[in-house]
């Protein structure tokens, strides 16, 4: 029964949540403090205070912990799943709604939309990303590993990967 417990206390909040985890964390709280009383406020601000600690994204860490201290391993995959399940439930109805209208004029008017924003918010990302190097590293840092790469990957034709460990290397040797 634990089991179900923790998957209704965490998929509510994913199903009622609108606007992702910061927007379900009082969901989450009235569920875990109030109504299942697994912790008390002061243990849950502190979860919360772990989970911003850490990188991704707060509701899945808060689920996984809580569900493990509630119920184990099982318990935080049901908690992680509750919490990702009505957004998988949702684009899966998405892309199968889509892909049945798929020869659509307006679908493929839609994809054609899809395309370039999703550029611009790419070529966005990349500025920022670039803007914090040359703020934190200077130009001749950046500029040195972003030819550096460019070469190594256009011209020697090396991993992404392989690049990205060495640029990885490169930052924490000699910029720590």
């Amino acid at each position: 029964m634990i089991y179900w417990h923790i998957f209704l206390a965490f998929f509510i909040p994913g199903i009622l949540g609108y606007g992702g985890g910061p927007a379900s964390i009082p969901l989450i709280e009235n569920e875990v403090v109030g109504r299942y009383h697994w912790l008390t406020v002061n243990q849950f601000t502190e979860v919360l205070a772990l989970g911003n600690a850490l990188p991704g994204p707060i509701a899945t860490k808060m689920s996984g912990y809580i569900g493990y201290t509630q119920g184990g391993t099982l318990g935080s995959f049901v908690a992680v799943f509750a919490t990702v399940a009505p957004s998988l439930v949702l684009m899966i109805v998405f892309l199968s709604v889509i892909y049945k209208f798929k020869d659509s004029p307006r679908v493929k008017k839609m994809t054609l939309y899809v395309k370039p924003t999703i550029a611009v918010l790419l070529g966005v990302m990349a500025y920022d990303f670039f803007a914090e190097s040359v703020s934190s590293s200077g130009w001749i840092q950046t500029a040195a590993i972003a030819a550096i790469s460019f070469l190594l990957m256009q011209k020697f034709k090396v991993s992404p990967v392989i690049v990205i460990v060495a640029a990885i290397g490169y930052g924490a040797v000699f910029m720590a």
